[in-house]
């Protein structure tokens, strides 16, 4: 375990990473896809068979609670059956379950096939950002990373295009979706035999790298707060400050082209300085641009702007954070450091839109981005604590 944030340097590319690398960004370019389209999709079906919006609210919020059920197992299942191979099982469950959604005419069943396609989909995205990490090179890692980042965002941005194109109307943009999810399992064939090592570690709890790795773990807890509660929360404030409901919702695109356009530099920049220093820069120009948005994003143009830098920046934290744990774990460690991350960014996706939604409440259209200068302020001092103890700390403990 190397618990230096500085970058070290490490050989290029082997066969072996190639592939592995290559086939986990195909399989989660497609199932980001598929994910994108799911997520409205599920929500437009309930909403037009009249299911109540405390309903529709309350199974979403089941996906977070899937994710976070499943998250410690992840690094079991795959010691156990493989790495590829899990990753297959949890395609294959997770594409079944999906057309189930539009077979299932009770509500009540629609609780746990949440369960049954979040708990797929996580491990998914948990096993695939572990291979990513563990085979990129140590001296490329934040590229590869910000690779896998603007794979996620483009997909994120395609899926409601795809959407709005099929419909959402009859069984067909389940059918779709799911065939995407299936779709997913061919690129990893191609990494069948680059399986990352799964043996080495020291089998610490999910909880014990919260404290061994607080930079790490809790940038993926404040990156899930602020970008569920963007998702979601964001068209209602653009709304509120009397924008038309076409471009309040053109927001989000504008936040996720920020993703799309940064991550590959930042992961570049985090191959040359500490890790630890972009962190906590990202999370201090969050906090500013947050605060910005206050006076400043009265003018659509302007709020536009500054939602774009935001967007890169909060994603940021994912990014570089998984960047983080890969230069500091390894095997069986690096995974279930992987899925403590993704555990904490659940946590945050289930608690963030609460607070939005009663600041917004509460205090109009400035409360949303005062709840993400709060979530952001308190990870840039968490960060500036950590770096003050690492420099007071001995060399043997760093």
């Amino acid at each position: 375990m190397n618990t230096n944030g500085a970058v070290p340097v490490q050989s290029r590319f082997s066969r072996a990473q190639v592939h592995g690398i290559a086939a986990a960004l195909g399989a989660i370019a497609a199932v980001g896809l598929a994910l994108s389209v799911s997520y409205p999709l599920l929500a437009l079906t309930l909403n037009a068979r009249g299911v109540p919006e405390g309903v529709i609210g309350l199974n979403t919020a089941f996906a977070g609670i899937a994710s976070i059920a499943v998250t410690p197992f992840c690094a079991r299942l795959a010691k156990w059956l493989g790495t590829p191979q899990a990753i297959l099982v949890c395609l294959a469950g997770a594409g079944i379950a999906l057309p189930c959604f539009y077979y299932a005419t009770e509500i009540w069943m629609w609780f746990p096939l949440r369960l049954v396609f979040h708990a797929g989909i996580t491990a998914v995205f948990v096993l695939s950002e572990f291979w990513i990490n563990a085979f990129a090179p140590s001296c490329r890692r934040g590229v590869i990373m910000g690779i896998y980042a603007t794979v996620l965002a483009v997909g994120y941005i395609i899926g409601p295009t795809a959407l709005a194109t099929l419909g959402a109307i009859g069984e067909f943009p389940f059918w779709f979706a799911a065939g995407l999810i299936w779709l997913a399992g061919l690129p990893v064939l191609i990494g069948w035999h680059s399986r990352p090592d799964l043996h080495e570690g020291t089998n610490g709890t999910l909880f014990s790298f919260l404290w061994v790795a607080p930079v790490a773990t809790f940038a993926g807890l404040i990156s899930g707060a602020v970008n569920s509660s963007m998702m979601s929360l964001l068209p209602v404030m653009g709304r509120e400050l009397g924008f038309t409901l076409e471009r309040a919702t053109l927001l989000v695109t504008v936040v996720s082209l920020g993703n799309l356009v940064l991550q590959i530099p930042l992961g570049y920049l985090s191959d040359r300085i500490d890790r630890r220093v972009i962190l906590m820069i990202c999370a201090s120009g969050g906090v500013l641009i947050s605060i910005a948005v206050i006076p400043f994003g009265t003018t659509y143009a302007t709020l536009a702007a500054l939602m774009f830098f935001w967007g890169g920046l909060t994603t940021g934290l994912y990014t570089i954070g998984l960047t983080h744990l890969g230069a500091r774990f390894t095997g069986a460690d690096l995974a279930s450091a992987n899925a403590a991350f993704v555990m904490m960014y659940s946590v945050g996706m289930i608690t963030a839109p609460i607070m939005g939604g009663y600041a917004l409440k509460y205090l109009g259209s400035p409360g949303l981005p005062l709840v993400w200068s709060t979530f952001l302020l308190v990870y840039a001092a968490v960060c500036l604590w950590r770096a003050l103890t690492a420099r007071k700390a001995p060399a043997s403990a760093q």
